[in-house]
């Protein structure tokens, strides 16, 4: 039995997110079901995260222990066949026994796209979250630039139950226009449930006039979590990349 990496992508508009759940169409039921079917025997596919019901992805990671004759190209093609065509796995490799999706990666870029133009884009529209007004960039960045760094991001998570450490590290937060359309991308090195959903809806409360910078700076340190903002919606987010050593 060989461990194998895969490098998925995927549009999570009708799933109910990534992990496998009774009765709920899911990414990681999806994979598991064409990939016992190839092998004959029931088998555990892995993901470097968990993400959200609507949530999308460019690079999920994920790894199987399969036993098969197949070559890589040959597990990725029969994947690519019988998944939805809303499921795309990208790359097999074969990959370390000890190799592990989650617990081996070091970083995760995600990026959240918002649209502000003057005409929406039809095409697009499952990938951005329509804003009615026109955000403050320059605020948004001074905002930002608190969440930078190491801190405790508890009021930045929707579980209030919690019971492991929230201190997570952020490492970057880019603000970028490009004509209407408003991209933030977010490295850290984890990240907690809805942290970067939470993470773009304070940061679009600035924006947009409704939180002050400071505001941001004390949901920080204020244990209440409606002291950061609303959660963005599932649509506008995408999972880049995932990091390993």
């Amino acid at each position: 039995m060989k461990n194998y990496k895969l490098t998925i992508e995927y549009d999570g508009s009708r799933y109910y997110g990534w992990q496998r759940q009774p009765g709920q169409n899911t990414i990681q039921g999806k994979l598991e079901s064409v990939l016992s079917r190839m092998c004959g025997d029931r088998v555990e596919v892995i993901g470097a995260g968990r993400t959200d019901a609507g949530v999308h992805a460019r690079g999920m990671v994920a790894n199987v222990f399969l036993e098969t004759e197949s070559t890589c190209e040959e597990i990725r093609d029969y994947l690519n066949t019988y998944l939805p065509e809303d499921i795309a796995v990208k790359e097999v490799r074969e990959a370390a026994p000890r190799f592990h999706a989650r617990y081996n990666a070091t970083g995760k870029t995600y990026c959240y796209t918002c649209y502000d133009g003057k005409v929406k884009s039809v095409f697009d529209r499952k990938y951005y979250v329509y804003l009615e007004e026109e955000p403050d960039l320059d605020l948004m960045r001074e905002a930002a630039a608190f969440l930078e760094g190491e801190h405790d991001f508890r009021n930045f998570c929707v579980n209030p139950r919690m019971k492991k450490s929230t201190v997570r590290r952020v490492n970057r937060i880019e603000i970028k226009r490009d004509g209407g359309y408003l991209r933030f991308t977010i490295h850290g090195t984890g990240f907690l449930q809805n942290m970067v959903r939470i993470i773009v809806g304070t940061l679009l409360e600035v924006g947009g006039g409704r939180m002050d910078v400071e505001e941001v700076r004390a949901a920080l340190v204020n244990p209440e979590r409606q002291k950061a903002g609303p959660t963005a919606p599932a649509q506008g987010l995408c999972l880049m990349e995932v990091d390993y050593n």
